[in-house]
């Protein structure tokens, strides 16, 4: 990763974009995979495994707690250890979001724990107070300190949670706790995305007994036990989106394989209504915008809403529809921080604080600039330019790819941390670009 950290890509545009792309399985659900099978008492292996620096680093925090990992392709077997260590090193401090998923599953195997402050992409507050607090309430005793949080507890029980905002981190954080602890585990206003549901039936495989309400709520009675588990990951609806706009983006058309259309189908509905036919089969799913693309108004939000994960694709996507396009984002207050690298590569966009293209969401009241104006069709120029996070990064290429010239992009490790080998797909693609010894 470190000679990552020190790449850049080159990009020339070279017209549209036009192939295949098999995505893998998804990038947010593998490593919460990984932690889940460590509280077997039997090896788990987990397929179609994306090929993604978090896998790496999920995979060297188990192996420092002592637990088995084997990585082989796209295969990953775990091997639990009836005693993990208990405490996560600090080296792996602000790396991903790993390390607050662990506190609870440690503590029910040690009784205590110590984690690193969490890290991942820097778009807005993730909340793990909503973490802390579902944890004390299943007995957990928590202290955080300027370098980490360390927790401690007996017998762990279940309890009666509640979550202020249906976060997927501590929905999953409760599940990975819960199945262990004993009694019941309620937990209201749950997030219900694809990949926590996706969690939730592997360690159900595991021997967990977990139960979905319809009103947001799961149920979980803890067990004495979990034993190992295979399964094979679906694909990443993120990664299947960023292609198909890629396609749609340079006037090509992109044909998605690996992902079914049940995982996407919200974000089908939102590129129809800005002019993109679709063909769709079991097999795969092209898109194509022949007639041109027009503006919309869009508003990210939890499943079965628009992803916020979509929306920095998307706004590249409006930069060359037809109009005035909107986006609210109602899920992280400041996922729109990338805005300043696309302007620099001549999109027309424009932040504001107030509730654009939807309802008043929880940030009407701040100052979180969080909906955006987006002018189209804008005239892009290459330009060099440092990619903050993992989706903001992928835009940046494909704002690079339509541009009027080559742009030079920093930062690349971020890309390849959540996709799945981009420089690769993307050259298969048609794309030219050229990895570049990064200036000092």
């Amino acid at each position: 990763m470190e000679n990552r950290r020190a790449e850049a890509w080159h990009i020339r545009p070279n017209g549209p974009l036009v192939g295949e792309v098999q995505v893998s399985g998804s990038k947010n659900a593998v490593t919460k995979h990984m932690v889940a099978a460590m509280l077997g008492t039997r090896p788990s292996t987990i397929t179609n495994t994306p090929d993604v620096g978090d896998v790496g680093i999920t995979a060297d925090i188990l192996i420092s707690l002592g637990v088995g990992v084997e990585i082989a392709g796209d295969e990953i077997t775990v091997h639990p250890v009836e005693s993990p260590g208990s405490d996560v090193p600090l080296e792996f401090t602000g790396l991903n979001r790993i390390p607050i998923l662990l506190l609870g599953p440690l503590v029910a195997r040690n009784h205590e724990a110590f984690v690193p402050l969490v890290g991942g992409d820097r778009i807005g507050q993730r909340p793990v107070d909503f973490h802390i607090a579902a944890l004390e309430s299943m007995g957990i005793e928590i202290s955080v300190g300027s370098d980490g949080i360390r927790a401690k507890a007996g017998r762990l029980h279940g309890a009666q949670i509640t979550l202020p905002y249906p976060s997927v981190g501590a929905t999953e954080s409760v599940l990975l706790t819960a199945v262990l602890a004993e009694g019941r585990t309620v937990l209201r206003n749950a997030a219900l995305e694809p990949e926590v549901t996706e969690l939730a039936l592997f360690l159900q495989r595991m021997g967990a007994r977990i139960g979905f309400k319809p009103d947001r709520r799961i149920i979980v009675e803890g067990v004495d036990h979990l034993r190992g588990a295979a399964a094979r990951l679906q694909g990443d609806r993120l990664e299947a989106f960023s292609y198909l706009v890629a396609g749609l983006m340079t006037g090509g058309q992109v044909r998605v394989g690996g992902c079914a259309q049940d995982r996407l189908v919200t974000a089908i509905d939102t590129l129809q209504k800005m002019g993109a036919t679709f063909e769709i089969t079991d097999d795969y799913i092209s898109a194509n915008a022949a007639a041109g693309l027009r503006a919309s108004a869009v508003q990210t939000d939890t499943h079965p809403g628009f992803m916020t994960d979509w929306q920095p694709p998307l706004i590249v996507l409006m930069t060359q529809a037809d109009g005035m396009s909107v986006l609210h984002e109602t899920v992280y207050e400041d996922r729109l921080g990338y805005v300043n690298e696309l302007t620099e590569m001549g999109a027309e966009v424009e932040l504001f604080d107030t509730c654009l293209g939807g309802p008043a969401c929880r940030f009407h009241d701040t100052n979180a600039l969080h909906s955006a104006v987006v002018r189209g069709v804008s005239k892009l120029r290459g330009a060099e330019v440092t990619i903050p996070d993992v989706r903001a990064g992928f835009s940046s290429v494909i704002a690079a790819a339509v541009a009027d010239g080559p742009s030079t992009l920093h930062g690349i490790h971020h890309l390849e941390r959540g996709y799945h080998r981009p420089f690769e797909t993307l050259e298969s693609l048609g794309m030219k670009l050229e990895r570049i010894a990064a200036t000092p």
